[in-house]
């Protein structure tokens, strides 16, 4: 759950001055999938994120909690900065990704490249790109990439918004230290309330979900894995 500030990183992306900023709060029930593979995966995870944008650039953090019955079981978190290159649509873009598990090492990462972002001209859709050198941690061959795209849709006058990410990566395995390609993805879908006919405009509940889509992202035997959730979201 993760990178849910894209109209927002459009904006500022290319050169707009714009004073907006948004933070959510997520909360995601995960079904799970797979039978055995993930009986012991968390069932419940919280998504805070904050975006602010300011006239060089904007920052952007998010942290992930994930929830076992009696305790906070992960807590990961990523945060970039990225500045203007003028009033074109690229922008730099420097990042970093760490946390912590009970049950895994989570290496620290550092990123570094260059985004391309396109909106549509009433800003009802849009994408960024993002190619970046990966410098990875606690592991022998430190250098690395990581591609990530993210998306947004929102439609029918905002009522509904369809976003996500796309990350593809080289990695280190588990097993042997060998270079692994890793992909994650996480669209998600929102039926917004404060669009709603007859709904205050500051009611800024959404509800709705994702799917998690990865390859090699926990289990790394080459398959790919679809996990859904049921959501909440809270804009504030």
């Amino acid at each position: 759950m993760k990178k849910i500030y894209f109209l927002f990183l459009l904006l500022a992306s290319f050169g707009f001055n714009i004073s907006a900023e948004a933070q959510n709060l997520q909360v995601h029930y995960d079904f799970g999938h797979n039978g055995n593979k993930f009986k012991d995966r968390e069932s419940l995870t919280t998504t805070l994120e904050m975006f602010r944008p300011d006239k060089w650039g904007n920052t952007f953090f998010f942290v992930d909690m994930n929830y076992k019955s009696d305790e906070i079981n992960l807590a990961y978190w990523e945060i970039a900065r990225e500045f203007n290159i003028r009033k074109t649509p690229f922008n730099v873009h420097l990042e970093y990704n760490g946390g912590i598990s009970k049950d895994f090492p989570i290496k620290d990462a550092y990123l570094a490249g260059l985004t391309y972002a396109w909106n549509a001209p009433d800003f009802s859709k849009g994408f960024t790109i993002t190619p970046m050198y990966k410098h990875l941690t606690k592991t022998k061959n430190k250098a690395s990439w990581q591609i990530t795209s993210t998306w947004y849709w929102n439609f029918e006058k905002g009522l509904f918004t369809f976003s996500g990410f796309a990350d593809c990566w080289n990695d280190r395995s588990f097993a042997t230290g060998n270079a692994i390609n890793v992909f994650l993805s996480e669209p998600q879908f929102w039926v917004n309330f404060n669009h709603m006919s007859g709904m205050d405009k500051n009611f800024n509940l959404s509800l709705g979900g994702e799917v998690e889509i990865s390859r090699n992202f926990v289990h790394q035997d080459n398959t790919f894995y679809f996990i859904p959730t049921l959501g909440a979201k809270w804009t504030f």
